[in-house]
């Protein structure tokens, strides 16, 4: 899934490419990509884009006062062409959901791999207007995000920080991937009570959040679209490294399985050696 720093790569990107263009015509191929209808997506023939913003892990493309917010979802990607095919797109079972086609010949497709369908893109007037965006909570790059505002969220938690860290409207950008690399970069259980947080844990959890989500994106600054996932992968310490030895302390790194996801960590450098129990492994112990 696309976190706060691949959709800001993405974001940079399509800044560099697609700002000043005129965009020929906006095309949906899967009837399930787009979840508005006022305007219509044709308001969008003629227009030329004058800013690219992100909104946590939304992307937000201005066109002449139209806001087309894209949310990439967990399987969903932008794939810039320098070249578009000359025929239109054909609804059909492949991944490709919408094309934006440009009047000089380039453009981009959203893509979205599996069955599960959950990109979604809204044109709306106001990014506001898109109630995912609407209840956002702070970016946590963002300038006046400091130690004592990220504390001030985190007063009257009473949940797991695994499951904070992932709330969007709590904090805005962070998923199942940096959640674990902020977790282990901090050296604190995923399961650990939010509330239970000492200060000085806190100040750790801060700055571990902002030094992994900084480094990330500045791993994937300047990086073409089509190698951010690769980038993502490279970049990242435990998640999806389960089996593999820590780089840190050189412990194997476990996982803690769920129905739909998974979460990655290391017993010595975060829960004191002890392994999580995990809870779909032991249902099927039964």
């Amino acid at each position: 899934m696309p976190e706060l720093p691949e959709v800001e790569a993405l974001r940079e990107f399509l800044d560099e490419n697609l700002v000043g263009k005129e965009i020929a015509r906006a095309l949906p191929v899967a009837v399930s990509v787009l979840k508005t209808y006022d305007p219509p997506l044709s308001a969008l023939d003629g227009t030329t884009v004058t800013a690219v913003e992100r909104y946590g892990k939304f992307l937000d493309i201005t066109a002449d006062g139209l806001h087309l917010l894209i949310h990439l979802a967990r399987a969903g990607w932008l794939q810039w062409r320098d070249v578009l095919p000359s025929g239109p797109p054909r609804p059909g079972k492949g991944p490709l959901a919408l094309r934006v086609a440009l009047t000089g010949g380039d453009g981009f497709d959203l893509t979205e791999a599996g069955t599960t369908k959950r990109l979604a893109v809204h044109l709306v007037h106001d990014p506001a207007d898109v109630p995912g965006v609407a209840r956002l909570g702070p970016d946590p790059l963002a300038a006046g995000f400091d130690r004592d505002a990220f504390a001030a969220l985190l007063t009257g938690e009473r949940r797991q920080l695994k499951g904070a860290l992932r709330d969007q409207s709590l904090i805005a950008g962070i998923g199942n991937a940096y959640s674990d690399e902020v977790l282990h970069a901090a050296r604190m259980s995923p399961f650990k009570p939010v509330q239970n947080l000492t200060d000085e844990e806190t100040t750790t959890l801060y700055e571990a959040m902002r030094t992994t989500l900084s480094e990330a994106v500045e791993r994937s600054h300047g990086v073409a679209a089509g190698r951010l996932k690769a980038e993502k992968k490279s970049g990242l310490r435990v998640h999806g490294r389960t089996g593999e030895a820590c780089p840190v302390c050189g412990d194997t790194i476990r996982e803690v399985s769920y129905s739909d996801s998974s979460l990655q960590y290391c017993p010595t450098c975060q829960t004191g050696g002890k392994p999580l129990a995990d809870r779909r492994l032991s249902r099927l112990l039964r």
